[in-house]
C-alpha cells in the first residue's frame, strides 16, 4: 500500500489504496512507518514528498476497520498511527505533502505531518470525525491547531466540516494551489530548490523552527490517543459507523 521511488536526491512516496481511497487501516500504518524509518537511514535524501494514488491523497482511516474496536483497541490504533505519522513528522529532511485530493480525517492528520503542503485544486480538506461519534486519533486535535489559527482549527474539528483548496490557503493549511495536472511538477519544482541548498543547512533550519512546535506535543497526542479511545464505549459511536460502513441513515446522537 506504500510505494516508494528515488527521483536523484528527492524521494517521493505514494499511498495507494485506491479502491479504497488509500483510507488508513492498521497494515498501512506499519507499512508507513517502515517506510519512514528506512527514509530516515537513506543520506542521499534531501526532500521527501508523499501523494495520493488515484483521486485521494488520503480520504481517511478505514471505518469498517475501526467500528469494533473497543475502548483499549481504540487507544492502541491511535498510538498506532502516532508512531507512524511522528516518523514522518521527525524525519531530518524536509517533507512536502502534494495533496491530490481527499485529506480527510487521517488524511488531513497525515498532510499535517508535512512541513509543507501543496494542495491540487480539487483537494478536500476536513476532520469529520465528530459525525461518526470519534474525536480526530492520528494528531488532528494537535496539530491543526499548531498550524492554523486557533479559531479556524476548533471550527473545524467541532463541525467536522470539509474545506475546499482556496479556503485551505487562506486559512494557512496549505501553501499553494496548483491545477490538478501541474500538482507534481509544481511539488517536484518546490522539492528540488530546497535540495539545492545546504543539505546540513536545511536540516538545522527545519530542526530549529519546529523547537517550539514540538513543545509538549508528546505529551498531548498521548492524551488525545486516550480521549479518542474512549469513544469507542459509546452507542454513539457504533451507530454512526455501522451507518456508515452499511450506508444506511445515521440516527439522531444520544451523547450515550
Amino acid at each position: 500500500m506504500i510505494h516508494f521511488e528515488k527521483r536523484d536526491c528527492i524521494g517521493i512516496l505514494t499511498i495507494d489504496r485506491a479502491k479504497a481511497l488509500n483510507a488508513i487501516n492498521s497494515e498501512m500504518l506499519d507499512e508507513l512507518y517502515e517506510a519512514a524509518q528506512n527514509i530516515a537511514k537513506d543520506e542521499e535524501l534531501r526532500c521527501l514528498v508523499i501523494t495520493g494514488a488515484g483521486k485521494a491523497f488520503v480520504a481517511g482511516a478505514d471505518i469498517a476497520e475501526m467500528r469494533g474496536l473497543t475502548k483499549q483497541e481504540g487507544y492502541e490504533f491511535g498510538l498506532r498511527g502516532h508512531r507512524a505519522f511522528c516518523a514522518i513528522e521527525n524525519l531530518e529532511i524536509p517533507v512536502i505533502a502534494a495533496v491530490n485530493g481527499y485529506a480527510l480525517g487521517g488524511g488531513c492528520e497525515l498532510a499535517l505531518c508535512a512541513d509543507i503542503r501543496i494542495a491540487s485544486e480539487k483537494a478536500k480538506f476536513g476532520q469529520p470525525e465528530v459525525g461518526l461519534g470519534i474525536t480526530p486519533g492520528f494528531g488532528g486535535t494537535q496539530r491543526l491547531i499548531r498550524t492554523v489559527n486557533r479559531a479556524h482549527a476548533i471550527g473545524m474539528i467541532l463541525t467536522g466540516k470539509v474545506i475546499n483548496a482556496e479556503k485551505a490557503l487562506e486559512i494557512g493549511l496549505v501553501t499553494k494551489v496548483v491545477p490538478a495536472e501541474q500538482l507534481m511538477d509544481e511539488t517536484l519544482a518546490i522539492a528540488s530548490a530546497i535540495a539545492a541548498n545546504a543539505p546540513i543547512a536545511v536540516r538545522n533550519a527545519k530542526k530549529a523552527m519546529r523547537l517550539r512546535y514540538l513543545d509538549r506535543l508528546p505529551e498531548d497526542l498521548e492524551e488525545e490517543s486516550r480521549l479518542f479511545g474512549e469513544c469507542f464505549e459509546t452507542e454513539d459511536q457504533r451507530m454512526a459507523m455501522n451507518a456508515f460502513v452499511e450506508k444506511t441513515e445515521k440516527a439522531p446522537f444520544k451523547g450515550k
